[in-house]
């Protein structure tokens, strides 16, 4: 009993920590049960490429893919990327994993792809950096 009363008082004395921990805690749960959704790693990646013939698109700028990308990646720069998405429905029935630099702009482009009815979008957490530290391949040819 003492220990609740201690309890109470000290979120009576410090509401503004615990409702800061209560929003904290929230983003975290929120993160892992909706963020992971849709999210694959570098190794679950070449997984979905290997054996169901996923699509790899990078939405890095035309430069940054230049110096290097996935192998079989189709470049389609986030700038441009809602105008050039007609040019995907023919993989509409395959599994396509998006990437970019860190995993941010990839995200994006996973929400637009998905808004236009491609069902199974995969975004590749970490993204190029995350398939670098993997110490999996990049290619220079173009496509």
């Amino acid at each position: 009993m003492a220990l609740m009363q201690q309890l109470l008082e000290f979120i009576g004395n410090h509401w503004f920590l615990f409702l800061a921990l209560i929003v904290i805690l929230g983003l975290l749960i929120h993160n892992l049960i909706v963020g992971s959704k849709g999210t694959v790693g570098p190794l679950q990646a070449t997984e979905l490429m290997n054996h169901r013939e996923a699509v790899v698109i990078d939405v890095r700028p035309a430069a940054d893919f230049a110096k290097g990308h996935i192998i079989d990646a189709i470049n389609i720069p986030m700038n441009g990327f809602k105008n050039q998405m007609a040019t995907l429905t023919k993989y509409k029935g395959r599994p396509i994993v998006v990437n970019c630099r860190s995993g941010a702009q990839s995200s994006v482009a996973c929400g637009q792809l998905r808004k236009a009815g491609f069902e199974e979008v995969y975004n590749l957490q970490g993204g190029i950096m995350a398939w670098e530290t993997a110490s999996l391949p990049l290619s220079k040819k173009k496509r």
